[in-house]
């Protein structure tokens, strides 16, 4: 093979020169072609083509000489093949010697291991005894170099496809768990104690963190070499890092036994977590972020660890039957303080911490819930506190002295003060929650002032009824019942400053409306009173005792005198409301007493006596009135008036005109009191009586918007039947 790669060489050579000498054999033919004009020589032709002549013989002479090379090179080629062939058998032997020589390497590998191997017990009891020295660092790597021993020999396992040997190696290797459960159960304990170390001695928690790191570092590697991963592997222990931060976070601070329900022991718990937290959030901030790396995000995780737990923390509270107050207590805290500058607002953690991006403690939801929940114990005590109001107020009404008067002489008492102060505190109180809280109590507010004048008209039913019984206790009935309108004056001027918002102080048409029944409760007691002292007066009116003196009259005229004079201890409006009224029940009790048709007149001397008797006491009641204030426009007794005209007519041809003129003024009247009226006057003829009936219902009258009925209110006896037969036995 040596010799042939020559010989090719020069056959290539010589052919190269053979073919030059023959291009320029040929270039200078055709030079020659190229130029015909020129002159020959007589031997020019010859010379040239002996020269060409020559040309092609060497050219022969060198294809020969390569055909021979050629063939030789051939001859060459042949015996090495056959040479190749003689030595395969020996490549089978060097195949051999090549998988021993791997076998050396290993045997090798293991002869170097060997000592690390036999001392592997050796040094796991070594490591222990670093761990309970807590030799951390030293103990980690120990640990290290013994994991990577095993690991190295697991992955030439594995190559090799050996897996059956893993067994083994792991059984040999078992220690490793051992030593990894105790470094692990030293480094979550000293992360469990980390913001009292970082405090007292950093150095131990640094050093959890500098393993911790590690083997976050291993397990990256390990991670990125797709090829073999050993067990344990990975060990993820920066997320058990801050598992466990987050669970002693949670554990201390929120596990904690049944908080007090009552506002009070729940205040002191809140303020507790507040000092704490804040208190250790100083500590991450100021001592903890100096000894992780700052891709930890420290302060940020542990805020967002004392907020999330928080918030459950507090829904596990709400859970619990809390009263008013630690309601109350729970929704400041958690709307207003949380966020202050006493808390996570603090200027110790600011900027850094920022709890805004955490969302709400509790869910707009929730809140809205629990203030609905503290309305609910708030109307319970609302109803509890008014309820002991009422029996304090109706207790004083048997006291042997007349209630208080104020500066003016009314009568009065603390209820419509107490009422409305403490309502307004409530009211106001919650401002420092929500807007929507302070509505909501708002609006309970006037639920429960609504139904204490339901309960307060009750009661005034109530002792109406025992003073009916026995009229002399309690003994300042009347004063009291004067005081209560007063109350109930006070309550209604007082109500519009309930309201949160000052521009708009309308109050509601419900409470309008039990307002003013209160207020008309009282003024019926009060001529319910008047009433038991006239009625022995009124049953004699009409009659002929009647209509022998004026006496009966003067005796009403002292009765209401002394009733107004009562009823100007109540203020003005009042005052006109009641004389209103009680005028009203004279003037219906007079027409009542004439409808009871307690005499008719039999002459016309008589009807001239009963119509000049009654000018008299009408006049006589009129000016009464007149005199306490009250307009004669304003006065029913004018009804009386009339009556008096309808009886005193002299010619009964008149009387449907005159009785049309009294329907006209008086449209409530009926024909029942017509007719009355007309057998007082002792002289109307059935044509005249039928005339007038007739007449009447020919113009039926309809009540105007504005007039106030007198008639209606009266009723008209019923006639008594004629009995044809005698006294006595049936037959």
């Amino acid at each position: 093979m040596a010799g042939a790669a020559p010989t090719l060489r020069g056959w290539g050579n010589a052919r190269k020169r053979g073919l030059a000498g023959l291009g320029q054999t040929v270039r200078e033919s055709g030079s020659l072609r190229e130029h015909p004009h020129c002159p020959l020589s007589p031997s020019a032709p010859q010379s040239t083509v002996q020269s060409y002549l020559e040309g092609v013989s060497a050219g022969l002479e060198q294809l020969r000489s390569a055909v021979q090379e050629v063939q030789s090179v051939c001859q060459e080629l042949g015996a090495a093949r056959w040479a190749l062939l003689d030595c395969a058998d020996r490549f089978q032997d060097l195949q051999q010697m090549r998988a021993l020589m791997a076998e050396h390497v290993q045997l090798a590998s293991v002869v170097q291991v060997l000592p690390q191997l036999f001392s592997v017990q050796e040094v796991f009891s070594h490591t222990l005894q670093l761990l309970r020295g807590q030799h951390l660092l030293e103990a980690h790597a120990e640990i290290m170099m013994m994991e990577h021993l095993r690991d190295d020999i697991l992955s030439q396992l594995h190559l090799r496809g050996l897996s059956s040997a893993q067994a083994t190696v792991l059984s040999y290797f078992s220690g490793l768990q051992e030593l990894n459960e105790s470094l692990a159960k030293q480094l979550w304990g000293i992360v469990a104690s980390s913001l009292q170390l970082v405090r007292e001695d950093p150095v131990l928690f640094v050093t959890a963190v500098r393993i911790i790191e590690r083997e976050e570092k291993i397990d990256d590697t390990l991670l990125l070499d797709a090829t073999f991963l050993p067990p344990g592997r990975p060990k993820g222990w920066r997320q058990k890092f801050y598992h466990v931060l987050q669970e002693t976070i949670t554990g201390t601070r929120f596990h904690t036994p049944r908080v007090d329900a009552e506002g009070p022991g729940l205040s002191r718990h809140l303020e507790a977590l507040q000092r704490d937290i804040v208190s250790e959030l100083r500590v991450v901030k100021d001592l903890m972020v100096q000894c992780v790396p700052a891709h930890y995000n420290i302060l940020s995780l542990c805020a967002a660890t004392y907020h999330q737990a928080l918030a459950s923390h507090l829904q596990d509270i709400l859970r619990e039957d809390l009263d008013k107050q630690a309601l109350f207590h729970l929704l400041k805290w958690v709307l207003h303080v949380y966020h202050s500058s006493e808390m996570m607002g603090h200027p110790d953690l600011l900027p850094e911490v920022d709890v805004s991006s955490l969302g709400p403690l509790i869910s707009p939801e929730l809140v809205d819930q629990t203030e609905r929940r503290y309305v609910v114990k708030l109307k319970a005590s609302v109803f509890e506190w008014m309820q002991r109001t009422l029996k304090t107020e109706f207790e004083e009404w048997f006291w042997e002295k007349e209630p208080e008067t104020d500066h003016q002489g009314f009568f009065q008492s603390d209820l419509p003060v107490h009422v409305i102060e403490m309502l307004t505190s409530n009211i106001e109180v919650t401002s420092s929650i929500t807007d929507s809280l302070q509505q909501k109590v708002y609006n309970m507010a006037l639920e429960e002032l609504e139904a204490f004048l339901g309960r307060l008209r009750e009661a005034l039913v109530q002792r109406g009824k025992e003073h009916q019984q026995d009229r002399t206790i309690p003994k300042h009935y009347v004063p009291y019942l004067l005081a209560m309108l007063n109350n109930v004056l006070a309550l209604s001027s007082s109500v519009p400053s309930l309201h949160p918002n000052s521009a708009c102080r309308e109050v509601p048409a419900s409470l309008r409306a039990a307002l003013d029944r209160t207020q008309k409760k009282a003024c019926q007691l009060l001529l319910e009173e008047l009433l038991l002292d006239l009625q022995p007066l009124c049953v004699e009116l009409a009659s002929r005792k009647w209509l022998s003196g004026a006496q009966l009259v003067n005796n009403m005229c002292e009765v209401i005198d002394k009733y107004a004079k009562d009823f100007s201890r109540v203020k003005k409006p009042l005052f006109k409301l009641l004389l209103i009224e009680c005028e009203l029940l004279v003037a219906n009790q007079y027409l009542r007493a004439l409808m009871q048709k307690k005499m008719v007149c039999k002459s016309k001397e008589e009807r001239r006596q009963f119509c000049d008797r009654l000018l008299q006491d009408a006049t006589q009641l009129r000016e009464l009135f007149c005199s306490l204030g009250l307009d004669r426009s304003q006065q029913n007794l004018e009804a009386v008036f009339a009556v008096r005209e309808l009886l005193c007519l002299k010619d009964t041809a008149l009387l449907s005109l005159e009785v049309l003129g009294f329907v006209t003024k008086y449209p409530d009247v009926s024909d029942e009191h017509i007719s009355t009226l007309l057998d007082l006057r002792g002289d109307v003829s059935k044509e005249v009586r039928h005339l007038v009936l007739e007449m009447m219902a020919q113009h039926p009258q309809a009540l105007p918007e504005s007039y106030q009925p007198i008639f209606s209110t009266i009723l008209v006896p019923a006639p008594e039947l004629p009995f044809c037969l005698r006294k006595g036995k049936c037959a």
